[in-house]
């Protein structure tokens, strides 16, 4: 048996039927090189040629009596591949709009707690592009949990599935799969029994480093009650931050990276990544100011890090901490907003390091977990107070040489994060083959009007470029000396973390 962390069971616990907690993908592969369309029934022998590659695929969930602990991940000894499979012909009118559109109603459902977490559509009957006349291109609609996988691993499993070569190699037997058998329920308790022993040891080690990194938020609360000219400490109110419904919509554009490669030798110092945000921030700022919305403060992203190492390395599973960036949209100029922003994620960096996320939810209890994130829910928290961030803004770097399903080419993949409770917009942006593409996963009944979203993007892009090659080296000097009463603000907070950490080493010793 493997048990989830706390992290990768809090996706279960927020799980909802307006909030399904899976990632999505959706693959568009051209397979005129290998001459014909490729069949479903080949698909689905290659399929289960390659399910070895990714053990969690044949693993379903297994519930603890009275939820006294983390369910674990065992075999599933009544495994069968078309329980996880569907076909869809879109026939001879099919186009691409016609598959985001089905992909948006298939990955509002739900998957199956009674099986393994995932689920993939076989889409026929659509041309690989324009010249396409024998309609050779099919997709693949991917559903995966998010308590299995996180968007770095996520990308991993989809490498391991596909191949590196054009040429259609031989469709080997499925390797031999013996299950573990299921344990009792004696097993598992004694195994939770066990788990509840160890815990109060690693509480203890625990609980003062998450104390320390806690302490910083617990400062920034009591500073922002006293009347000093410090920035607010909290996301502002926007329209993505409101209640959410089922209805999904999938919004992509996609971008050279040498273009915004040119934007960050021009900008100097900042990274790949920072110029992705700006990009996403930009085109937020346009959204807000076509709606009417008040842009004077600045929108704050929740981005996510993976915190995996080379020495400790696993297939699946959420491995990942978190950082809070504000994303300076109150800045007019987009280029200098750029700058800010690689300001904003360096002073954040020791802070963001400091504890895992995945050992930070270690320290609750699973019945105290699931139900404060129950109560975070239903109580509407972020919409009756200020929300902690406003998106989340995942960038995470694909391959850049091409990637092949028996002979037929990937040509282009977007992706979907899940929605949660007053969080209807996600942003993810993923490399392959020399572009980006940004999908906006959205709720179209809290982001109105989601398809100006590619538009917009294209906008700024346009609008970042011009800025960033009129910007002069000398402004960077002189926006960081505009940032002083951020500054100011960072000494205080390290002044009087100082001071916490000073009292809690002693009561280490």
């Amino acid at each position: 048996m493997r048990q989830l962390s706390e992290l990768d069971a809090s996706f279960l616990y927020l799980e909802s039927e307006t909030a399904p907690m899976h990632i999505g993908g959706i693959y568009l592969f051209d397979a005129r090189g290998s001459g014909q369309p490729l069949a479903f029934s080949t698909f689905v022998a290659y399929l289960r040629s390659r399910l070895h590659v990714v053990p969690v695929f044949r693993q379903r969930l297994k519930e603890i009596p009275l939820r006294l602990g983390r369910p674990y991940w065992i075999d599933d000894r009544d495994f069968s591949i078309e329980r996880h499979l569907a076909y869809v012909n879109l026939g001879e009118h099919g186009q691409s709009h016609s598959l985001t559109e089905l992909a948006s109603k298939i990955l509002e459902e739900p998957l199956k707690r009674d099986r393994p977490l995932w689920h993939i559509t076989f889409v026929d009957g659509f041309p690989a592009d324009e010249e396409d006349d024998d309609h050779h291109g099919f997709a693949l609609i991917v559903k995966l949990h998010h308590a299995a996988i996180d968007a770095f691993s996520g990308e991993e499993i989809m490498g391991k599935l596909l191949e590196y070569t054009p040429d259609a190699r031989p469709i080997s037997q499925p390797r031999p799969w013996f299950p573990k058998p299921e344990p009792s329920e004696e097993r598992v308790i004694l195994q939770t029994g066990a788990n509840l022993l160890r815990k109060p040891l690693q509480v203890t080690s625990l609980a003062i480093s998450a104390a320390e990194v806690t302490a910083r938020g617990l400062v920034q609360r009591q500073i922002r009650k006293l009347p000093l000219p410090f920035p607010v400490f909290s996301a502002p109110h926007c329209p993505f931050n409101r209640q959410i419904t089922a209805n999904r919509q999938i919004v992509s554009a996609e971008v050279e990276l040498s273009r915004l490669k040119a934007i960050k030798a021009n900008l100097g110092t900042v990274t790949l990544n920072d110029v992705v945000l700006g990009l996403c921030a930009e085109t937020l700022r346009r959204y807000l100011e076509n709606h009417g919305s008040d842009e004077g403060k600045s929108l704050v992203a929740m981005t996510p890090i993976s915190v995996r190492s080379n020495s400790l390395r696993k297939a699946t599973g959420n491995q990942m901490s978190a950082m809070l960036l504000d994303l300076a949209t109150s800045e007019p100029d987009p280029a200098r907003r750029i700058r800010t922003i690689h300001r904003n994620a360096v002073a954040s960096e020791p802070y963001r390091e400091a504890i895992a996320a995945d050992r930070l939810t270690e320290l609750l209890p699973s019945t105290m977990l699931a139900l404060s994130a129950r109560l975070y829910s239903e109580l509407q928290i972020a919409q009756r107070y200020q929300p902690a961030f406003n998106l989340p803004i995942t960038n995470v770097p694909g391959p850049q040489v091409p990637l092949y399903l028996q002979g037929a080419k990937l040509v282009r993949q977007y992706n979907s994060a899940p929605l949660f409770d007053s969080m209807g917009l996600v942003i993810v942006a993923v490399s392959y083959q020399g572009r980006l593409t940004i999908n906006f996963t959205l709720c179209p009944d809290v982001v109105a009007d989601g398809n100006s979203l590619k538009t917009l993007l294209e906008e700024s892009l346009g609008t970042i470029e011009t800025a960033a090659s009129a910007l002069p080296e000398t402004e960077e000097a002189y926006n960081e000396g505009g940032q002083s009463h951020q500054s100011l603000t960072d000494e205080a907070l390290t002044m009087l973390e100082g001071v916490l950490k000073k009292t809690f080493r002693r009561f280490r010793h």
